[in-house]
């Protein structure tokens, strides 16, 4: 049994895993992050990844998990079953190497676009050959509409909702279809520019604001909630196969 933890910016998930298969998953705010050690040992778990880029672990539960599990922090140095062409893998996100690694094992010798779509979304390419490529980062659905309205003195504050039409005819709407329908064209926009450089491509979407944004997608694409989950099962299933 394995178990996959997941810090981010706002959330942390959780998955336990029996040979590969995801068999239980939960999430918490940040806020009310459970103990791990006890919650591992609930789950009669064996070996333990954690990719934390919110340091909401305790250093003394951390050591817990390192004494009584087989345990593995991902870092720049970790090894991971893809390679990569990043210039600078020290600044690399964890949980965008995690998604990419996801997309691996889902869909291996394809060329995939995989877009993360949470605090800031995120679109990365790994190529059929196994190596990852690198990728863009832009502000998400929330942080655009919250900009907008932060830095400037008269435009207000809007929720992401649904769009009537393209255009849009009052202020609120215009902001909402800017952000909304601006993401939708990105994804559009790099999912073509990835087909003609690339050759067939396959998408893939995740993230908080994945089902909302895959619902108004007019072409093909694969949604998974726990992506990034899967790819770090996969990391530590690596990592375990080398120390036997």
């Amino acid at each position: 049994m394995n178990l996959a933890i997941d810090i981010g910016n706002t959330r942390t998930k959780a998955a336990v895993f029996n040979d590969g298969v995801l068999v239980q998953h939960e999430e918490w705010p940040n806020g009310s992050v459970p103990n791990f050690f006890e919650y591992a040992t609930n789950q009669a778990v064996q070996n333990i990844i954690l990719s934390n880029v919110a340091g909401a672990v305790h250093l003394d539960v951390q050591e817990q998990l390192q004494h009584h599990f087989r345990f593995f922090e991902l870092h720049p140095t970790t090894p991971i079953p893809v390679s990569h062409e990043y210039d600078t893998p020290e600044t690399l996100g964890k949980d965008r190497l995690a998604a990419v690694v996801g997309a691996y094992t889902l869909f291996p010798q394809q060329h995939c676009l995989v877009v993360d779509a949470g605090t800031c979304i995120t679109y990365d390419w790994l190529s059929a050959e196994g190596v990852y490529l690198g990728g863009n980062i832009a502000p998400g659905l929330s942080m655009r509409l919250q900009a907008m309205h932060r830095f400037t003195a008269r435009l207000p504050e809007v929720k992401r909702g649904e769009a009537t039409a393209l255009i849009g005819r009052s202020t609120e709407k215009a902001m909402r279809n800017g952000a909304q329908q601006g993401i939708l064209f990105e994804i559009e926009g790099y999912r073509q520019w990835s087909e003609a450089n690339l050759g067939p491509v396959k998408a893939l979407l995740t993230g908080g604001d994945a089902i909302f944004l895959a619902n108004k997608l007019k072409s093909e694409i694969f949604v998974n909630h726990h992506l990034v989950l899967l790819g770090l099962n996969k990391i530590l299933e690596y990592n375990v196969k080398r120390l036997e």
